[in-house]
């Protein structure tokens, strides 16, 4: 095989690729009763999924990412409730692009610093959009939150129904649709770039690559993916509070993320339905004290599944494709090579 057949290779689909797709496809079917709790979980992938994007494969480490989410819920919120726009397409496409100005304004702020003053500086931007979003309490509503949001029927046709199928069929498309397009930009030389960038920053560097405008890139194209995740939540909730601004968002996508497999194209898709039933069987166990389990199996995959879950089943299924150098992809090792 030639070099550039060996490159591209990882690109082609592979057939146990379908399975979560066909899972996902068959859950109004199978588990009709939690269409509703299926629409949270593809929300939470889509979200896991833009986290991945920055995280996994350019090696940025954040804990601001719920900014853009919430960005995105109020953008569709506000549109809603203050200027009577309830189209929900067109809404996602707002949303996406109000959270990609703010990624790519702060982008160009944050990503000069590396290390631990990213991190400080991602999370103090979430917390001053929120605390914004307080002081404006006659447009946001405050803490109280924005409540009565109106969306039209999808398409003109097919409304919020009782059961959610509607919107679970709308949202497992978005959320296909942006893992294609995830997909392909981590196979494409420009997400091979950010591999380089996460592993060896100065040696990108040196071989003239325009390292700071490559990760506002990256940035700024999670941050509208995070949006449209927001966005989605808007639309099915029909509420939104400044929580979505909030650390423990961004805290707990992390916490999927590593679960499933960071800088693993299917990290976010296993990551988020793990947790989820994680954290409702401990629960059940322990309603005070559910965390605790949930840590001490973060602990275990850190130490002994350093890929996560999406890197066990891929390692099951022959090497489902990730990213080149993915085993490295952890936050402890991401800021490797980025000091200065």
């Amino acid at each position: 095989m030639s070099a550039v057949a060996r490159a591209a290779a990882p690109a082609r689909w592979r057939a146990p690729e379908a399975l979560p797709w066909l899972f996902a496809l068959a859950v109004p079917f199978l588990f009709p009763g939690y269409v509703g709790l299926g629409v949270q979980v593809l929300v939470a992938v889509l979200f896991v999924l833009s986290l991945d994007l920055v995280l996994g494969y350019a090696g940025i480490v954040t804990l601001g990412h719920g900014a853009f989410f919430g960005i995105g819920a109020y953008t569709v919120g506000l549109l809603s409730v203050r200027a009577g726009w309830t189209e929900p397409i067109s809404g996602l496409v707002l949303a996406a692009l109000a959270a990609a100005a703010f990624g790519w304004l702060t982008g160009w702020l944050i990503l000069r610093f590396h290390g631990l003053t990213v991190l400080m500086l991602t999370l103090a931007a979430s917390m001053l959009l929120q605390e914004a979003g307080n002081s404006a309490a006659a447009i946001t509503g405050g803490h109280d939150g924005l409540a009565g949001i109106a969306i039209a029927p999808i398409l003109g046709r097919f409304e919020n129904d009782l059961f959610g199928v509607h919107y679970y069929a709308y949202s497992l498309v978005v959320v296909f649709a942006a893992f294609v397009i995830v997909r392909r930009i981590v196979h494409s030389p420009f997400g091979r770039s950010l591999v380089g960038i996460r592993e060896n920053r100065t040696r990108m560097t040196a071989l003239g690559t325009d390292v700071p405008a490559r990760l506002v890139r990256a940035y700024t194209i999670a941050a509208a993916l995070a949006g449209i995740a927001g966005a989605l939540h808007a639309q099915y909730n029909a509420f939104v509070t400044l929580s979505l601004f909030g650390f423990e968002r961004s805290g707990t996508a992390l916490v999927m993320l590593v679960l499933g497999g960071v800088g693993r194209l299917y990290g976010a898709v296993v990551g988020v339905p793990l947790y989820m039933l994680l954290e409702d069987r401990f629960a059940k166990i322990s309603p005070e004290f559910w965390g605790f389990g949930i840590g001490l199996l973060l602990i275990l995959g850190v130490l002994f599944l350093r890929g996560g879950l999406a890197g066990s089943l891929a390692a099951l299924f022959g090497g489902v494709p990730a990213s080149r150098g993915a085993q490295s992809a952890d936050p402890a090792r991401s800021g490797r090579g980025q000091r200065g």
